[in-house]
């Protein structure tokens, strides 16, 4: 192996944060702001890019990390060691009420894709990019769903999702039409496409946007019941048309000017 072989466990229902346990001189690289705990003794360092030496030289290393720049990531990554004897912990916390899923890349064939916003922590030694769509349409189309990220190597890694997850296993030519944002990852036999919502009705009151995303197979793909941007849209909108306490009630609004509430 190339990645370095960790023991982990994950902790929690709702609100997960995954421990992974470190032999003297193992490493794991983090996503800034994902981190919740460690024992003393393990050393936290900054590296430029993922620090899987999957790149070579300095103008190698400098692209690879400037690519990281296109999913809305920092160009540093944060890599925790156990540098003394005996095993040590670190911890790190999915950002919002989700699951964590383990992802054994020797199971995917070294590769999995997952959305831009999923890789919370992986093995030292994974690579994490990104994943280019061969067709511009799904760029200028697709959302959320056209720049993605790649986890390579031999190791574990790990991606968070929002609310509920389910997994699929496609065969061979199977499809499933997915919204973009709810896709978590797949694995590299997934052949993935964004198609139009047929119909004017569709896409003028249907309220689920004008795409979706085809996956099909043969392999195994991760759907998520609550993304983050479903979540957020929902919290803005209901903070931009003032309901409160008082929606869903009968007297909605009117209920609120008769609480007191006559700010608007």
């Amino acid at each position: 192996m190339t990645a370095h072989e960790i023991d982990y466990e994950i902790i929690g229902e709702e609100m997960q944060y995954v421990e992974i346990e470190l032999d003297p001189q193992e490493g794991v690289i983090a996503e800034a702001g994902s981190f919740m705990m460690m024992d003393d003794g393990i050393q936290m360092d900054t590296i430029f890019g993922d620090g899987s030496g999957k790149d070579q030289g300095v103008m190698g290393k400098i692209f690879g990390a400037g690519k990281r720049l296109l999913t809305g990531e920092s160009l540093f990554m944060t890599a925790f060691y156990n540098q003394v004897g005996g095993k040590k912990k670190v911890s790190f916390a999915s950002p919002y009420p989700g699951k964590i899923i383990p992802i054994d890349l020797t199971n995917y064939g070294g590769k999995f894709i997952c959305q831009k916003d999923a890789f919370l922590c992986a093995a030292k030694g994974v690579s994490v990019g990104i994943e280019f769509s061969k067709k511009l349409g799904r760029g200028l189309f697709g959302g959320e769903g056209f720049i993605m990220q790649k986890l390579e190597g031999d190791g574990m890694g790990f991606v968070h999702a929002g609310g509920t997850t389910a997994r699929k296993e496609l065969q061979p030519g199977e499809k499933l039409k997915v919204d973009t944002g709810c896709i978590i990852g797949f694995s590299q036999g997934v052949h993935y496409n964004i198609e139009m919502v047929p119909g004017i009705k569709n896409k003028v009151f249907g309220g689920e946007g004008l795409f979706f995303a085809t996956l099909t197979g043969p392999g195994v793909v991760y759907i998520q019941s609550l993304p983050f941007s479903r979540l957020a849209n929902r919290v803005l909108s209901l903070a931009r048309s003032g309901k409160g306490k008082g929606e869903g009630s009968i007297l909605g609004g009117l209920g609120d000017l008769l609480d007191g509430d006559n700010s608007f």
